[in-house]
């Protein structure tokens, strides 16, 4: 039978294939098997839709049409019962989500060269923070797009503990390994003895010391970069002429928030917005904003902040170019800037570190390893912060963007 392992992730998704003794990734798109979670609907061909790379491609090359990008978001949110303007038709979130993973699968059946029924499906260890109801309705409203799919079997296995299986695969002898999975929505820890004479295991719930997850991710980081770097360019701070009130926040945070950017763009925010330009201090900042919405550029402003964000793992600064909005226009961001912008996030990842290490009953000197995953956990910031929770570990090695992926598939096999 063949099986596969899926990770739906929140920048990036991947599925891999199990068959027979055989484990490997389906390529997604020009033979890499790592895909942006992206769709764009295309107004000019009607119906069409494009996915990835290409999707991004035709939205930054302005064809007409809708990016929706950060999908795996509005599970556990309020935007879960939502829908969005399509072509002029309204379409359920939860339907994109759809879309999405069917070319996933499609892709995955290709690749294998038969259908395939029988899935294990990456999650967060929370969706949700602090609500098991909500949580339980993320997890169903994935298992319902799962079987709208053409999935019949799926076990849901939480991603840090697929990424534990992945690593355990490189490993010569026992360890106690804190996972830290540091992805696009969420972000998520398990304490694990790993070996290689336990991976062939199916039941390793012994092995598994605590696992413990908080809604918090790169998104949040893009976030906090953009309202910091790029949105006082376009008025965010600025004052109002009329009784010297504050410029609203509401429309900023929509813009530099993946999941909400589709939303900025109506009739009613273009009215406002010109209102407030009239009646801002400084009118030109503002009316870089009513550009923004009227040209539908929130999401060209996202990737170049994500493309900052990664450039400031490695440079203490950069650009952040917005001549696609004005000439000229750039915002300059720091590395130290940045750190402060997310430094309740990442004093939070320490803190849930922190937790699940005592959850497994044990000090964090006695953690051999912390195996990073995720794109987010190559944030200097970020992997400061979680090491401080077992100062003692080694690093396993740079963050692997496909671990998830290979330790769900290497699980699907298993369990066949």
């Amino acid at each position: 039978m063949i099986t596969c392992g899926l990770d739906f992730g929140t920048s990036n998704s991947a599925i891999g294939v199990a068959r027979g003794n055989t484990l490997a990734l389906a390529p997604l798109e020009e033979g890499r098997t790592l895909i942006p979670s992206a769709v764009f609907f295309d107004y000019e061909q009607r119906g069409r839709a494009l996915f990835g790379s290409e999707a991004i491609a035709a939205y930054v090359g302005q064809t007409e049409g809708r990016l929706m990008r950060a999908l795996k978001t509005i599970l556990g949110s309020p935007l879960i019962g939502e829908k969005t303007n399509v072509g002029g038709r309204m379409v359920p979130l939860t339907e994109v989500v759809g879309i999405f993973v069917r070319h996933l699968k499609r892709q995955a059946e290709a690749f294998a060269g038969a259908e395939i029924t029988s899935v294990v499906h990456g999650r967060p260890v929370r969706f949700v923070d602090n609500d098991d109801a909500a949580d339980a309705r993320a997890q169903a409203v994935l298992q319902s797009v799962g079987q709208d799919a053409g999935f019949r079997d799926i076990v849901f296995v939480p991603e840090p503990i697929a990424a534990a299986y992945h690593y355990e695969s490189t490993v010569a002898a026992e360890e106690l390994v804190l996972v830290a999975d540091i992805g696009g929505g969420t972000s998520d820890f398990s304490v694990i003895r790993i070996g290689p004479h336990r991976g062939g295991r199916v039941d390793r719930a012994g092995d598994i010391l605590a696992t413990a997850g908080v809604r918090l991710g790169g998104t949040d980081f893009d976030s906090d970069l953009s309202i910091g770097a790029v949105m006082p360019l376009l008025g965010f701070g600025t004052r109002l002429i009329d009784k010297d009130l504050p410029m609203p926040s509401a429309p900023f945070h929509e813009l530099a928030t993946w999941a909400t950017i589709n939303f900025a763009y109506t009739a009613k925010n273009e009215r406002d917005l010109a209102a407030l330009a009239a009646n801002a201090v400084e009118p030109e900042k503002v009316e870089r904003l009513l550009t923004v919405v009227r040209k539908r550029l929130g999401h060209r402003i996202a990737l170049a902040v994500e493309d900052a964000k990664i450039a400031l793992s490695a440079a203490s600064e950069t650009a952040v170019p917005l001549d696609f909005i004005e000439t000229g226009l750039a915002a300059q961001a720091s590395r130290p800037g940045f750190e402060r912008a997310i430094r309740a996030r990442t004093d939070r990842l320490h803190a849930t570190a922190r937790g699940c290490i005592a959850a497994a009953g044990i000090d964090g000197n006695a953690i051999d390893t912390i195996f990073f995953t995720g794109g987010s956990s190559r944030v200097p910031a970020v992997r400061a912060a979680i090491a401080r929770s077992a100062p003692s570990a080694r690093v396993a090695a740079d963050s692997d963007f496909e671990s998830v992926a290979m330790g769900l598939t290497r699980i699907a096999g298993l369990m066949r």
